[in-house]
C-alpha cells in the first residue's frame, strides 16, 4: 500500500465532518481559522520533516510515495496537518452545544 492511498480515509472523514458543520453558526469564519493554521503547519511541517529526514531519522521508500517532494519530504506527509487543521474545529463544533441549546440556555 502506497502512502497516497494510506491519506485517502483521513482526507475523506475530514472532508465529511467538515460538510456536517457546514450549517453550524460561524462556519465561514471557522474555515478561514482552518485555512490559517493549515498554512502553519504546512510550514512547520515542511521545515521539521525534512530536517527529520535530512538527520537520517526515517526514510522513505521510493516505490512507496508519489515522487512529487517538497523538499525532501514527500507531499502525502502534508495531508495529515491539513487534516487536523480541519478535522479538529471541525469535531469541536459537533461535539459542542448546537445553536439552538445555546439559544435555550441564554434565555
Amino acid at each position: 500500500m502506497t502512502y497516497s492511498l494510506i491519506v485517502v480515509p483521513f482526507v475523506l472523514i475530514t472532508a465529511i465532518v467538515v460538510l456536517l458543520t457546514a450549517r453550524r453558526a460561524a462556519f465561514g469564519r471557522r474555515m478561514t481559522a482552518s485555512v490559517i493554521a493549515a498554512g502553519i503547519l504546512v510550514v512547520l511541517t515542511a521545515v521539521f520533516d525534512n530536517i527529520m529526514i535530512a538527520a537520517g531519522l526515517f526514510t522513505y521508500p521510493e516505490t512507496l510515495i508519489s515522487g512529487v517532494r517538497i523538499g525532501l519530504a514527500p507531499i502525502e506527509d502534508f495531508a495529515y496537518p491539513v487534516c487536523a487543521a480541519f478535522l479538529v474545529p471541525a469535531v469541536f463544533t459537533l461535539l459542542g452545544p448546537s445553536r439552538s441549546h445555546r439559544e435555550e440556555v441564554a434565555s
